[in-house]
């Protein structure tokens, strides 16, 4: 589950998931564990460029992955809305080691820039790629509840 939310993110993140156009979708980003920013000065970064424009630098050897499969689930009994995805495989991984994934939202995935993904949720992972396949298991990608 979400580490956090970014502030730009906030109540937006199934409304994100569930949107029906042809080319948008949601985008797995990897960030290096050497310079990563707090949370509470990531938290406040409104668009990809401006996560990576600190000390924060993505790691770009394992690449970006589309998420699919992404479901939005209202659950009535538990007053929450809860959003999933598929399972992320990196085959062969190698690189600097990472301590973080974000998920942005990619309004055009077929013509979009960096400028354009809009940072949902940060998922905090101690990873060092070391060539060996790895699954990331994603459950609960993003949950959501009123306040009472």
């Amino acid at each position: 589950m979400a580490n956090f939310v970014f502030n730009i993110a906030l109540g937006k993140v199934a409304y994100y998931a569930s949107l029906p156009a042809a080319n948008d979708g949601l985008v797995l980003i990897p960030l290096e564990t050497s310079g990563l920013e707090t949370d509470a000065v990531l938290r406040d970064k409104h668009d990809f460029p401006s996560v990576v424009a600190g000390t924060t630098n993505e790691q770009t050897t394992v690449t970006r992955k589309p998420l699919a499969s992404v479901t939005v689930t209202v659950d009535d009994t538990n007053d929450r809305v809860a959003v999933d995805a598929a399972d992320v495989t990196y085959t062969s991984p190698t690189g600097n080691p990472i301590s973080a994934f974000v998920v942005c939202y990619d309004p055009d995935t077929t013509t979009g820039t960096d400028a354009d993904l809009i940072p949902l949720t940060k998922h905090d992972l101690t990873w060092s790629p070391d060539g060996n396949t790895f699954v990331l298991s994603i459950a609960d990608l993003y949950r959501a509840n009123s306040a009472a």
